[in-house]
């Protein structure tokens, strides 16, 4: 059994406000060409480079982007103490959110009105994503999971019983 822990660290169309002065929102689509291109992307805890938990090119860290956002799938390190730390407070339901850290390579403005303007973000380039408890996207998701690695232990197990039981031993 492998514990995972999985969500979205962005999702597109869904609007934020940037330290009081604007307005923000991810256009479908500004995540696939750093995720073509520049496929490196780790997996930090509060945005600390110190607290690595997971990264693309070291096959412990998945990301896509889909209709809804950039979702993610990460396979901490329990026996790290920041991999215990984002199992930890994942599991518990104290961090339930992501943010990301990224330079616009695109952007878009639009006049606001009577609101604050709107910055529409078309192309990043994404360096990190991060577990947080303070998203500046409030609609963001993480969440633990014990996945089954396909049934692999399930039949393992099975497979020992049965021998066991042949072998007339108690199981």
């Amino acid at each position: 059994m492998a514990e995972r822990i999985s969500g979205y660290a962005a999702r597109f169309n869904s609007e934020t406000t940037i330290a009081g002065e604007f307005r923000e929102m991810l256009a479908p689509g500004c995540f696939a060409r750093t995720l073509r291109d520049h496929p490196d992307v780790v997996m930090l805890l509060d945005h600390d480079s110190g607290r690595v938990v997971g990264r693309t090119t070291a096959g412990t860290l998945g990301l896509r982007e889909d209709s809804t956002g950039l979702w993610f799938d990460l396979d901490p390190d329990p026996t790290t103490p920041s991999g215990q730390e984002a199992i930890g407070t994942v599991r518990r339901g104290d961090v339930r959110g992501c943010s990301f850290g990224f330079r616009v390579r695109s952007e878009e403005w639009q006049d606001g009105g009577n609101r604050l303007p709107l910055r529409i973000i078309k192309d990043v380039d994404l360096a990190e994503i991060t577990l947080t408890g303070f998203p500046a996207y409030a609609d963001t998701s993480a969440s633990f999971r014990v996945a089954s690695n396909n049934g692999a232990a399930e039949r393992v197990k099975a497979k020992a019983e049965a021998a066991m039981k042949a072998r007339g031993l108690p199981v």
